[in-house]
């Protein structure tokens, strides 16, 4: 028993080493989920590789606007690769509009799953049950109307709140979820609302260095 137990505590910390990558920039091993895996395209150019599938040999950046910032101006990415690398000026908002673009798609998901209702009147009566994990509102929605929601939101709770994703505007928002105007909504809690927040909450971090509505999960080269 004493031999399974040991060959078990082996498993799961190997699994966790698997799990950490460090980062090129700062040189701390941070999870994989904190970082972005770059690879060197076919042309020499840096590519980002959200989904970690790309073949070859990978270098792995803090997932925040100024450490990608930083790694093109130190030339990181050719350092770490041992080869020459072109990291294009626009890489940085090349990573963030693809990150928002993964977060939009999984709103989609989450819609179609039914695990987010939209418009004030829906949203007071989710909070009403205790159904809701986040609120959205439109990055350009009024101050008045978000205030209003979020003291429903402490009511519902007790005076706690709920946290509130601010990240995109209501035509990224109207668009992905194929509804007009779309100003404000809330999260019912499944599986398919968490990616969304996994997902929105790594677009808030790499563009401001925090999120507010969501925890981090327990997050140079590829261990190849």
């Amino acid at each position: 028993m004493r031999l399974e137990a040991a060959e078990r505590n082996e498993t799961r910390d190997k699994r966790a080493a698997d799990a950490l990558r460090r980062c090129a920039v700062t040189r701390a091993q941070r999870p994989k989920d904190a970082l972005i895996r770059f690879v060197l395209g076919p042309d020499g150019t840096i590519v980002p590789d959200l989904k970690e599938k790309l073949p070859g040999r990978g270098v792995w950046i803090t997932a925040a606007h100024d450490k990608v910032a930083e790694a093109v101006k130190r030339k990181a990415f050719g350092r770490a690769l041992k080869a020459e690398a072109k990291a294009p000026a626009e890489l940085t908002s090349q990573v963030d509009a693809l990150l928002a673009e993964a977060a939009l798609r999984a709103l989609g998901m989450a819609n179609k799953a039914g695990q987010i209702v939209f418009g004030s009147s829906k949203v007071e009566e989710a909070l009403a049950k205790g159904r809701v994990p986040a609120l959205l509102h439109a990055a350009d929605a009024a101050e008045d109307g978000c205030r209003k929601l979020d003291g429903k939101a402490r009511s519902a709770t007790g005076g706690v709140g709920i946290p509130a994703i601010r990240t995109f505007t209501a035509d990224e928002l109207s668009l992905a979820s194929g509804r007009a105007n779309v100003i404000h909504a809330a999260l019912i809690h499944g599986g398919a609302a968490r990616n969304f927040l996994a997902a929105a909450s790594r677009v808030e971090r790499y563009r401001t260095g925090s999120a507010a509505f969501a925890e981090p999960n327990e997050l140079d080269t590829d261990k190849e």
